[in-house]
């Protein structure tokens, strides 16, 4: 129906931002990513710009590769200034850019009726698993090996599933449908050309207000349970594991080390650490780290700092991204990068690109990927079932009928 580029970034709290319309974009792939982002975020300073940076731009970061089988086929950035901003609060509506145009109100209307039309269409997704279980275990143990050897400390470790012949004619739709199941605060939805992403993800990258700095990295994940008291016990259960709290302050240390190349001297600090909260369908702990900002430092500087996040390569960071591409066997690509919006002013804030669905609308493919934290500890058939435990609500979910 519409053929401009559209992003909704959904806080679930009744609060959200919808970007759309043409505008000027960035499309690209490496090599040179890192100094296009550069240039068009400065060229278009004073104005929003809303998009994603793919994982794949580690390679203009450090000295890496990405020769795994891509099945998504999406381009590493796509970053654009839309024609309007939305902001979206309860049943307040402000243009923040854009005239209110009838064509402008003519979009709104239909994304709004979308937003609360909950006959979701029916899907018949037939996923495959890329990685068998039996390369999987066996890769977990080979990470292990790595790690007993000194190595590195923890990677994470992915694989990805894959739908063929999926044809979605209503992409908003898929996506509240998805985002019914998840109802997670750092949630978007993102489409272009014949690309759309339904992102339910819990997890904050980087968010930055004046020369604040945030950073909210997620290591610690466990199951919800339908039963109160169950639930709560699993919810202490996650806060007194000794591997998940590991795998935690391990990812907080990275973070503060990456911040640190970026920010004032002694500003880096943990406000919070082990925080357990609750989503729709995991518990999940999250640790929070903060610093101020050194003056003049740009966005594509934020990025060469602290890209990818560390929640999603493991420690250190540079080893555990050479062994995530020896033993994953998928590219990763918009995968655990990260989808937001930097303002006129210059402050952004990113997500983390997990529990999500992307579809390739020429391709007919529509691919989820999942991971979890390898460390010494880790048990190979406990670290599968946490997979199965992070995505399966989502793959069941798009084919109930809600």
């Amino acid at each position: 129906m519409f053929q401009f580029p559209i992003s909704y970034l959904n806080s679930n709290d009744g609060s959200g931002l919808l970007a759309f319309g043409e505008g000027e974009k960035l499309q690209c792939s490496f090599p040179g990513s890192i100094e296009r982002i550069k240039t068009f975020t400065e060229k278009n300073k004073g104005k929003y710009i809303f998009g994603y940076i793919g994982y794949d731009v580690k390679n203009d970061i450090e000295k890496l590769k990405s020769n795994n089988t891509d099945y998504k086929h999406f381009p590493d950035v796509f970053l654009w200034v839309p024609s309007c901003v939305v902001s979206m609060n309860s049943e307040n509506l402000e243009f923040l850019q854009g005239e209110k145009t009838s064509e402008h109100f003519e979009f709104l209307n239909y994304f709004l009726e979308e937003e609360t039309d909950e006959n979701f269409h029916p899907y018949n997704l037939d996923f495959k698993a890329i990685t068998k279980k039996e390369d999987y275990l066996k890769a977990v143990q080979k990470i292990k090996d790595h790690i007993q050897k000194g190595d590195i400390y923890e990677a994470n470790y992915c694989q990805e599933m894959v739908a063929e012949k999926v044809q979605i004619k209503f992409a908003l739709d898929a996506y509240f449908k998805l985002n019914r199941i998840t109802k997670a605060p750092f949630s978007s939805f993102l489409q272009f050309d014949h690309y759309s992403i339904f992102c339910g993800s819990p997890e904050r990258y980087m968010r930055k207000q004046g020369n604040k700095l945030i950073s909210q990295p997620i290591k610690g994940t466990a199951p919800r349970s339908k039963d109160e008291k169950e639930d709560e016990e699993l919810k202490q259960a996650l806060l007194a594991d000794k591997k998940e709290r590991s795998e935690n302050v391990m990812i907080v240390d990275l973070v503060r080390n990456d911040l640190s190349r970026i920010a004032e001297k002694n500003s880096v600090e943990v406000s919070e650490l082990f925080g357990i909260y609750s989503f729709e369908t995991v518990h999940q702990m999250i640790s929070t780290v903060e610093c101020t900002l050194a003056p003049e430092t740009t966005f594509a500087d934020v990025l060469t700092a602290t890209f990818p996040m560390g929640s999603m390569t493991g420690a250190p960071k540079l080893r555990a991204m050479e062994l995530i591409e020896e033993y994953e066997d998928f590219k990763r690509g918009i995968y655990s990068g990260t989808i937001g919006y930097i303002t006129p002013l210059g402050d952004f804030d990113f997500n983390v690109v997990i529990r999500s669905l992307f579809y390739n609308g020429e391709k007919e493919t529509l691919a989820c990927a999942v991971g979890s934290a390898i460390t010494i500890h880790s048990d190979p058939e406990k670290e599968y079932q946490e997979c199965l435990t992070k995505v399966q609500r989502i793959l069941d979910g798009m084919n109930e009928t809600i």
